[in-house]
């Protein structure tokens, strides 16, 4: 894993964002429409929506003068590059388990 995927993991760490994450995957959301959900402020808010878009998972564009926060799905290359690391090396533990097992059989 490359220092590039990092900020893509500072976004993911905090469960603020994971939430934010979660109302943006059916909406396209204002900072505003997104504070609303929260019990914090707009200033706040704006912090994560930063921290979330220098990661690479949202994505932001002017409409009017207001700003609208969206999902990117290529910014969570990492993710699943990171989880399919893990994802074979349990599909060869499990090869070696399934192995033994029948091997016991006989």
């Amino acid at each position: 894993m490359t220092d590039l995927s990092q900020p893509c993991f500072r976004a993911l760490a905090d469960p603020t964002r994971r939430e934010i994450l979660k109302l943006l995957r059916h909406d396209d959301l204002t900072i505003a429409e997104v504070a609303g959900h929260f019990d914090m402020t707009r200033a706040a808010v704006k912090k994560h929506l930063t921290v979330l878009s220098e990661g690479g998972l949202i994505s932001v564009s002017a409409r009017g003068r207001e700003k609208v926060n969206r999902i990117n799905p290529q910014g969570f290359a990492p993710v699943l590059s990171w989880i399919e690391y893990f994802d074979s090396f349990w599909d060869a533990r499990l090869d070696a388990l399934k192995t033994a097992i029948e091997k016991d059989k006989t």
